[in-house]
């Protein structure tokens, strides 16, 4: 998804699946702890439905809403860990194997490079 997206402007809009099936509203967006992009959407599914964690990268937004690339029945069987809170590490492992994403590389500054052999060695 487009990194310059404001994650305000996604709440409240209709999220689709990949057939163009209505799937619920966006009720909140979830940023990276480390880069602030725009990472998860939790998308209300039916009128007293539950949260579905829905990955906002490889979706798209467009005037109609945001479009996520998986099947309804996927998108629905998600996680639901709730609304309000910071997903854990744990957690973000979780929806990351639900939809079968790649795992994000870690933060530069928390590799482990070794120690390369300077003048003195």
């Amino acid at each position: 998804m487009q990194s310059d997206i404001d994650p305000r402007s996604l709440i409240g809009r209709k999220a689709f699946d990949r057939n163009g099936h209505k799937i619920g509203t966006v009720d909140e967006v979830y940023l990276d702890d480390a880069t602030g992009v725009p990472e998860w959407a939790a998308v209300r599914t039916g009128l007293f439905g539950r949260d579905a964690f829905v990955p906002l990268d490889p979706s798209t937004l467009d005037d109609e809403g945001l479009h996520v690339p998986y099947e309804r029945s996927l998108i629905k069987g998600a996680p639901d860990f709730g609304v309000g809170r910071h997903l854990s590490p744990e957690q973000e492992l979780q929806l990351y194997h639900h939809y079968d994403l790649d795992l994000p590389a870690p933060p530069a500054a928390d590799r482990d490079f070794g120690r390369i052999a300077g003048q003195d060695d």
